[in-house]
């Protein structure tokens, strides 16, 4: 069956062997994984060693209490075991500390590794992937999946180990010191283990539908923060809360069910360990009565019981914690065998400096799962320094045709050319580099207003920085803040205005120097000043460059090159402004409809 396929409601389920490759990171730390379980290993025999040493002191005190015996030497003995027992319990302390410590910081190097690999991998995938992934999915995975699986590496694979080392170790012993009591522990290991395997069955899915419902909740959380203005704007509080409160009340009604699972799988295990404690009360028993067990030996016997059974009770909290990491190992490898669609070809060249010319032969795209196209068959050429306008209505493709350009898609048929490279021949990166994008709605990032400029350009002088201000009419506003270039610009550069943030975006790509630029119409929801401070900025950053302008007005293109008319994925019309206004009636309904927008507020009397 085709795993792309979906197969209804069932539990979601982790890829095979997803667990393992995530224990596969350790790899990377060999040094610090042999310290940890050569640590553990030492903790584990100094542990192992304690009831023998207390069977002595026993044998020694019992046969202080025989007529003729040497009491010196019987106390010498029981002496010299209790302080062979304080030396064992003092080097198994420090080995438990070291193996702690290496555990806990060889489980930091794996989330470390992991945290690095997803957000790697986030850069590199297409805009398809996004466009079906929430933010919130995403988040979760690089921080509490990559937690969860933190804690089983530090935690559970260690008392994973140390439970398989000490019940190997005991029933070594046991079988040497009474096989006949060994037998009667041993049938309870395939029951303790098909326990372990069922239930690690049963629940590792769940933990994958906690890890989704948590995922939703984030994403109900991210997306009120981000759209918090919105929110308050339309008194929409009330309607946030009952979905967050809808979200809570999923993830809470999953994470009691698991809890329920695991309230029944304690007790089981402990009946189980109870059971073999009481078959070897009477076992042992009898062999006392008939005189092949003493007294010293059934203590030591006793206590390595626990030493078989302390293992057992902690299947429990190991099923656990390798449920919930295999269920977060899944979705964590989800991410990183993603397949991006826009990758770089075998043998891809490097784009040599280009000059800007653009050409679109035939071509048409679909985004993913729509069968309809958005493009269909749209050729235009572009030459060096030309600016070329699309004008349409909402959802005509003149987002697609700037998106196809510097590859954050492919076209399905057809090519794009540029300098007539095919853009799927040449490296992404060398493309990318030499195009500028200033679009409608700014990204700015938590930082300086100096890091914002020089985002395309980290190797930038001050020179050459506040010259690409100058150039974006951006300077003077930039040094009206107390702190200047260094001034803090907030998330998402709350602290600017729009007009202030997308002059910011303009000198950005100034200081990257394109020779291709896609600008979003900026100018269409500010005032009449900021608009022509953009405006003289644009030009500035357009001049001698090849530029795609998106245009919700016909007076910001005007004066384009060449103008594309689209609608509904096709180009109806080209040309200058002129022509259009004669031969193609869409652009001249566009342009009188927007001319008598613009005049009649002007000839409304303000009495």
């Amino acid at each position: 069956m085709n795993p792309g396929v979906r197969r209804g409601p069932r539990q979601p389920r982790a890829p095979r062997g997803a667990l393992g490759r995530a224990i596969g990171y350790l790899g990377k730390h060999r040094r610090s994984v042999a310290i940890t379980y050569g640590a553990l290993a030492v903790a584990t025999l100094a542990q192992i060693a304690v009831p023998q040493l207390v069977q002595n002191m026993i044998d020694a005190a019992t046969r202080g209490f025989i007529p003729g015996a040497d009491h010196a030497q019987g106390e010498s003995l029981v002496i010299n075991a209790a302080l062979l027992i304080v030396a064992f319990a003092i080097m198994r302390g420090i080995f438990s500390f070291v193996q702690a410590f290496m555990s806990e910081k060889t489980s930091q190097d794996v989330a470390f590794d992991m945290r690095n690999a997803i957000f790697s991998k986030i850069q590199r995938l297409s805009f398809s992937y996004y466009d079906q992934t929430q933010t919130g999915q995403l988040m979760i995975r690089a921080t509490d999946d990559v937690e969860r699986l933190r804690s089983f590496v530090a935690q559970g694979l260690v008392l994973a180990a140390q439970s398989l080392m000490l019940l190997i170790g005991t029933l070594l012993v046991l079988a040497f010191t009474n096989w006949r009591l060994t037998l009667v522990v041993v049938p309870l290991l395939p029951i303790s283990l098909g326990l372990f395997m069922a239930f690690g069955k049963i629940s590792q899915p769940l933990f994958m539908t906690i890890q989704t419902k948590l995922s939703a909740l984030n994403t109900v959380l991210q997306e009120n923060l981000a759209g918090i203005k919105v929110v308050k704007a339309f008194a929409r509080e009330p309607y946030e809360e009952q979905r967050f409160d809808a979200a809570a009340t999923e993830l809470m009604a999953q994470q009691l069910l698991v809890n329920r699972i695991f309230s029944f799988l304690f007790p089981v295990i402990f009946l189980v360990a109870q059971i073999g404690q009481a078959a070897i009360l009477y076992f042992g028993g009898a062999q006392i009565l008939g005189g092949t067990l003493n007294l010293g030996e059934y203590q030591k016997f006793s206590l390595y019981l626990v030493y078989v059974f302390f293992p057992l009770g902690q299947l429990g909290f190991i099923v656990a914690m390798m449920a919930q990491a295999a269920a977060s190992a899944g979705r964590i490898f989800e991410v990183l065998d993603a397949k991006s669609e826009i990758t770089d070809k075998p043998g891809a060249q490097s784009l040599p400096p280009i000059s800007g010319r653009v050409e679109f032969r035939n071509v048409t795209f679909r985004y993913f799962g729509s069968s309809d196209p958005v493009l269909k068959e749209v050729s235009f050429v572009a030459e060096p320094g030309q600016m070329i306008a699309l004008l349409g209505a909402t959802g005509s493709g003149k987002t697609t045709i700037i998106n196809l350009l510097p590859r954050f898609y492919d076209a399905a048929e057809g090519a794009i050319l540029i300098d007539g490279h095919d853009v799927r021949d040449v490296m992404i990166d060398s493309l990318r580099s030499q195009i500028g994008i200033v679009l409608q709605e700014t990204n700015l990032f938590s930082g300086s207003v100096r890091d914002n400029i020089a985002f395309g350009r980290s190797d930038a002088s001050d020179a050459q920085v506040i010259a690409a201000a100058q150039a974006a009419s951006a300077h003077g506003f930039i040094m009206g803040f107390p702190e200047g270039y260094a001034t803090k610009v907030g998330e998402r550069g709350a602290t600017l205005s729009g007009g202030q943030k997308q002059r910011i975006a303009i000198a950005r790509a100034l200081l990257l120097d394109p020779r291709l630029l896609i600008l979003d119409d900026s100018t269409s929801s500010v005032d009449m000043q900021t608009e022509h401070h953009i405006q003289q900025a644009l030009d500035r950053l357009m001049h001698g460059r090849t530029s795609f302008v998106i245009a919700q007005r016909i007076s910001t293109v005007i004066n384009a090159d060449q103008i594309l008319v689209l609608d509904k994925g096709e180009v109806v019309a080209r040309g200058k402004h002129e022509e259009l206004l004669e031969d193609s009636p869409i652009y001249a309904e566009i342009y009188h409809s927007q001319l008598i927008g613009d005049v009649e507020p002007k000839s409304i009397s303000p009495g």
